[in-house]
């Protein structure tokens, strides 16, 4: 029967009727401005208060301004991909749902598992960048030095992350209406303290800094060679990626980190009042806030202090605070460290949502244990919310974030190849699906967000790459070993499904 082989589609009807099944149904709660909060929420965060002054140190310079256009392009071109998905298919589960829609349960179970490695992996680390933000700012207010974690036997325990991962899974198994007011608060802050680096560090800025825009490439033996260069400057026989031509098309890789989590808004379709108005502007409304507000800090920044003076030293990584400090002003740059450590809580708080909303999509589905898809009497996944939010502790407070970004990156990379894929297929397949949001000039721009998102790929390094095989293997092997057997198109008497067949001659 047609739901038995691995490309057994999952239709958007019977996407959109799960909806509304007894004891695993949400609460839909969010607005248009909700959308947009979370967006910003979750984008402004560890990139711009972390990633900016390190890919100008170590791999662009001043060039960064242009890598944060770059990454922002290849965004803005997924996102129209996503706002017109996500609209048309108001189901949580975001890129995991689109896909079995369009490619089959095997893919969508890949995609489920990739976005694994999106959402929980960057929570874990961003919770410990936060941690690293708490004891700087607890050594403000005390005066002393303040450490956030302590060893336990052969372990290095960090309870500051742990304290917030806690926190956070409380706040999300109340209610994401709480959630949203509490993300609007914190992300009022630092948007603020974004806005006071860009006004206040324009008067520090020397235009001098801006030369060399494009930094001249390094030679090999840099921290960017080897398996720790790009693929791309390996393919093209390229001796590093720091610098030059490689440095900006691997910087404008790395800082597609600071962008990540507008696609989160996707995954909270199912919640939303008015989802075929509201997730289009949620989603391209938090992408322009905070590309503006990228660029502009960039800027700032490589303007205030040279990019050497930014490079990592003996594995310390330079922030937003230090060009404030270079110059002298240290009050500043302990009002950007406590804004930072708000910013980081929201994103850690957006990412857990996502993570969340996608295991619950999964386990409705059968490919994850069922119970992880019932809902409390406030209409939110407990069960997975606590199960996500032990992950995440454990992660974060056990070992250390190193690398995590580049792991990010490439995962949410792939997601966005999937679902500009799919918004093709679903306009062939589904063509009377009634869309508020169409992507304009498509298949134009699909296959650009395509290209453009490959291309981001291939200028990660060669080590994330081999991490990126390992993590899809073993996702492999978890999806035959359980997934396949308790799929519940799998199961006789479950709703009908299309096949592949059906879906080409379509």
């Amino acid at each position: 029967m047609p739901g038995n082989g691995l490309w057994r589609t999952k239709s958007v009807e019977q996407s959109i009727r799960d909806t509304d099944e007894p004891g695993s149904r949400l609460r839909r709660d969010l607005s248009s401005w909700d959308l947009t909060v979370f967006g910003v929420a979750v984008v402004i965060g560890a990139g711009i208060f972390t990633l900016t002054a390190r890919t100008a140190g170590d791999l662009t310079g001043p060039s960064v301004s242009l890598a944060f256009v770059l990454a922002a392009i290849a965004c803005g071109l997924a996102a129209l991909c996503y706002a017109e998905f996500a609209s048309t298919v108001p189901v949580a589960g975001s890129a995991y749902t689109f896909s079995y829609a369009t490619f089959g349960e095997f893919m969508a179970w890949i995609i489920g598992w990739d976005l694994v490695l999106e959402f929980a992996v960057g929570s874990a680390a961003v919770a410990t960048g936060w941690s690293e933000y708490l004891a700087t700012v607890l050594g403000y207010l005390f005066g002393d030095e303040v450490t956030t974690s302590f060893a336990l036997g052969g372990l290095t325990v960090n309870w500051g992350a742990l304290l917030l991962i806690t926190l956070l899974t409380v706040l999300l198994a109340v209610g994401t209406k709480l959630s949203s007011r509490v993300s609007m608060v914190i992300t009022g802050i630092k948007v603020g303290i974004v806005l006071f680096v860009i006004f206040f560090g324009l008067s520090f800025v020397n235009t001098a800094n801006y030369n060399p825009y494009v930094p001249p490439g390094e030679s090999a033996g840099s921290a960017s060679s080897g398996v720790d260069q790009s693929v791309f400057s390996w393919l093209v026989g390229g001796e590093s990626s720091a610098f030059g031509v490689f440095g900006l098309l691997a910087g404008a890789s790395l800082v597609f980190f600071a962008f990540i989590g507008f696609d989160v808004v996707a995954t909270t379709a199912e919640e939303t009042r008015n989802p075929k108005k509201a997730i289009p502007r949620g989603i391209l409304g938090s992408l322009a806030i905070v590309t503006v507000l990228y660029v502009a800090v960039a800027l700032v920044v490589t303007g205030m202090v040279n990019y050497t003076e930014l490079a990592t030293e003996e594995g310390q990584r330079k922030t937003l605070a230090t060009a404030f400090a270079l110059n002298g002003v240290d009050w500043a740059a302990n009002l950007i460290s406590i804004g930072a450590l708000a910013g980081l809580t929201t994103v850690v708080m957006v990412l857990m949502l996502g993570q969340v909303r996608v295991l619950f999509a999964m386990s409705r589905d059968g490919l994850l244990p069922r119970g992880l898809s019932r809902t409390s009497e406030r209409g939110t996944p407990v069960r997975a919310t606590v199960l996500v939010g032990g992950l995440v502790a454990a992660a974060a407070t056990f070992f250390p974030a190193a690398k995590l970004e580049e792991m990010v990156n490439v995962g949410t990379l792939f997601a966005f190849v999937l679902v500009s894929a799919g918004v093709m297929v679903l306009r062939r397949t589904h063509p009377d699906l009634p869309r508020s949001f169409r992507v304009p000039a498509l298949p134009v721009v699909g296959v650009a967000a395509i290209l453009a998102c490959l291309w981001l790929m291939l200028n990660l390094t060669i080590l994330t790459w081999v991490r990126f095989f390992v993590w899809m293997a073993l996702g492999v092997v978890v999806y035959f070993a359980y997934s396949r057997r308790h799929s519940l198109l799998g199961t006789p008497g479950t709703p009908p499904t299309e096949d592949a067949e059906a879906r080409t001659k379509a």
